[in-house]
């Protein structure tokens, strides 16, 4: 029977890398069996945008073609072509996805209209804390990075119809070796990586893995520089022919400062637009914000026959932030400058997270058709403790002409901490699927999820108390044209309870989405190419929207507001021609509201994603690539937003970023790379979504070293 593989990265005693084909749990090898199907790529980098398959969707193991939801998936290989070191960097590549980076330090995430809140990781997770990403979390220890576009309920259990993003981490293999690279760049940016590949025995039953990583720089923005520290270490152990046990620890500690909560306003008080140089930043020297993220997690894999497996996961994460922050209010006079306010804050942050699933997989045989089945149950349950200190007297300080950017506000005398936010969340669900098949070129999906969502505690003074159960279906069809072309159809549910804050002070009810789709994909050139288009209609209820800050709360405020999106995307990844490797794709939606008015127009409605790299097949130690990322107009209203209560726009024009690397192979162990970003110099604002942003990245280069061994 075929089992759709997935590219896993390998390395090699010789010092290059291998790509291994494993199941879609990424477990290793039979003990002592050579796998007929290992391809060894030479180069001391992975090369392949090839996608072979993924099992983020269903838990099944499917190939794209035969999954019937939008997939796109950023391959170790791409990572590594265009310096995408930060998940930031790396999504702003993903097909319909939107990267908003209103401050430094804090980004939210969408596609198809809506938010973007669950991260997972190796399939399991919980969704963001507060809908947003504190931090950066850096791309060392990853594999390959799955984006499943759509209502993902039956695996993700709360969230939005927008998105589900999975990061798959790199797993030991049987092969001793590894590589280590040391950058230099723009703004003093250095960046250190290692990554360890060791068998303990010499079949490689038992086998470990060392990733680690440093990144430090300033910054083309004034004050800020960043410091990133990034260990991984991870072990697996065959325990007899049919099990394997796996469990790993990740250690990432941040420690930014000239960080910005908020940013630049952009706009004046009578509404018109306000320009600034582009190293222009509201922060403070003194503004902080350390972060320590540590996980564990362990999994063990047993196949019971050639039909049936089970997996059991645990994901123990530990995050603590401590902040130093500095706010900027307010609008600017166009002539003084007068109107900025001063709003500091110290912040401690203290989030634990427990992920425990466990599910079955396998084939049922009747009628003379194979057909597929996944049970499941996934419990998890999490406490977020927030305190906050401030100095009252810092707090609403006139900030005349351009001083709130001139980095000279004294250090606050921040009093004791007290507790503002404090609340347990639980999650529990029962999930499963049928893949039907009703006859050799159709197949039929039907599924769910029974979700208990409950959550107690306080945010800001506000009682925060919800105990909702809801049951999640999911169906799909996919029907084979042609040997080349699958069509597919589906419908796919979800909900998420929400904890931001309405104007009266209550919490927003939950959101309630769904997503229809209907697509054609298609792989090409013995699956070393894939490509899809995608047509869906989403709609979403009581999604949080922004009415302005309020600085006696110290909190932005929100409204529910239902919406409606449509669209179209188009997915391309592989290798069309010998040495061509290609990865990228188109995304149109519209947004509206009920009223049928145009909604959420800060999110472009046009974006186009390509890479592409080329490797001469005369001179295969030479690599040349292109990154380009366009995104069409885009604007946001600000209600009574002028002195006289009238409402004001920011607009922003299209834009395109344009990428450029090239490496090259010195020898079997050494190789230069260089990375040019923003190759033209495009000046343009990282978000409309609040009245705050700042600019994005001039132009920058880095070089790199590398060394396999």
């Amino acid at each position: 029977m075929r089992s759709a593989p997935i590219a896993a990265m390998a390395l090699t005693a010789n010092g290059v890398f291998a790509f291994a084909a494993h199941a879609a749990d990424n477990t290793a090898e039979t003990a002592g069996e050579p796998r007929s199907d290992e391809i060894v790529v030479t180069g001391a980098l992975p090369s392949d945008y090839v996608i072979e398959g993924q099992g983020s969707t269903t838990r099944l193991d499917l190939s794209l073609r035969e999954t019937p939801q939008a997939v796109s998936i950023i391959t170790r290989a791409q990572i590594e072509d265009f310096g995408l070191d930060t998940v930031d960097n790396l999504l702003r590549r993903a097909t319909g996805v939107n990267v908003d980076s209103a401050e430094t330090d804090r980004t939210y995430y969408n596609a198809r209209g809506f938010d973007i809140v669950n991260f997972q990781f190796d399939g399991i997770g919980q969704p963001l804390s507060y809908g947003l990403q504190n931090g950066t979390i850096d791309t060392a220890l990853f594999d390959r990075v799955e984006v499943v576009r759509g209502a993902t309920g039956l695996l993700s259990q709360t969230g939005n119809p927008s998105a589900a993003i999975n990061f798959v981490r790199k797993r030991p293999t049987r092969d001793l070796g590894g590589f280590a690279s040391l950058s230099y760049g723009s703004y003093d940016h250095v960046r250190g990586d290692v990554d360890i590949n060791t068998p303990l025995t010499e079949d490689g039953s038992i086998r470990t893995r060392f990733v680690g990583a440093y990144d430090t720089g300033d910054s083309y923005l004034d004050y800020y520089h960043s410091s990133l520290l990034t260990l991984y270490g991870v072990a697996a152990a065959d325990l007899g022919p049919d099990t394997v046990v796996t469990a790993g620890y990740s250690w990432q500690e941040s420690d930014p400062r000239g960080v910005s909560w908020g940013a630049l306003p952009f706009l004046y008080a009578d509404g018109s637009p306000v320009t600034y140089d582009r190293s222009a930043n509201s922060a403070q020297p003194w503004s902080s914000w350390y972060s320590l993220d540590r996980n564990f997690f362990a999994d063990v894999t047993h196949q019971f026959s050639e039909d049936w497996n089970a997996k059991i996961s645990v994901l123990r994460r530990a995050r603590d932030q401590d902040s130093k922050l500095f706010y900027v209010y307010g609008a600017q006079d166009p002539e003084t400058g007068d109107g900025l306010f001063s709003y500091p804050g110290a912040y401690l942050d203290r989030l634990r997270e427990t992920t425990i699933d466990a599910h079955v997989t396998g084939k049922v045989h009747l009628g003379g058709q194979e057909h597929d089945v996944v049970l499941g149950v996934n419990y998890g349950e999490s406490r977020l403790v927030e305190q906050e200190s401030v100095d009252a007297d810092a707090i609403g300080v006139a900030l005349p002409g351009n001083s709130a950017f001139d980095g000279d506000f004294a250090y606050p005398n921040f009093g004791d901490y007290a507790v503002t936010a404090d609340f347990k969340t639980k999650i529990a669900s029962v999930y499963g699927l049928a893949r039907i098949s009703l006859a050799d070129p159709l197949k039929v999906m039907i599924g769910g999820n029974v979700t208990n969502a409950k959550r107690t505690g306080i945010s800001y003074d506000t009682p925060y108390s919800f105990d909702r159960t809801k049951f999640l279906p999911f169906a799909g069809l996919t029907f084979d044209l042609t040997g080349t072309l699958t069509a597919y159809v589906s419908y796919a549910t979800i909900f998420s309870p929400q904890v931001q804050l309405a104007a009266d002070g209550s919490i927003l009810d939950p959101l309630e989405g769904e997503t229809y789709e209907a697509g054609i994909k298609g792989a090409w050139n013995d699956g070393r190419l894939t490509a899809a288009v995608a047509v869906f209609k989403t709609r979403q209820d009581n999604v949080a929207e922004s009415i302005g800050f309020d600085p006696d709360l110290g909190q932005t405020l929100y409204r529910g507001v239902n919406a409606r999106s449509q669209g179209v995307e188009v997915d391309v990844a592989g290798e069309p021609l010998p040495g061509l490797q290609l990865s990228g794709g188109y995304a149109y939606v519209d947004i509206e509201d009920d009223q049928g008015d145009k909604a959420r127009t800060f999110i472009p409605r046009h974006t186009v994603r390509l890479s592409a790299v080329y490797s001469p097949p005369s001179l295969d130690e030479l690599r040349m690539g292109v990154s380009a990322r366009y995104q069409s107009r885009i604007s946001q209203l600000y209600e009574a937003f002028t002195a006289d209560g009238e409402d004001a726009t920011m607009t922003q024009k299209g834009y395109a970023i344009v990428d450029l690397m090239a490496r090259y192979q010195v020898t079997k162990n050494v190789s230069l790379a260089v990375n040019v970003d923003n190759v033209t110099n495009v000046k343009y604002w990282t978000s409309l979504q609040w009245d705050q942003a700042y600019y994005g990245a001039p132009r920058t280069v880095r070089g790199t070293v590398g060394f396999s061994f």
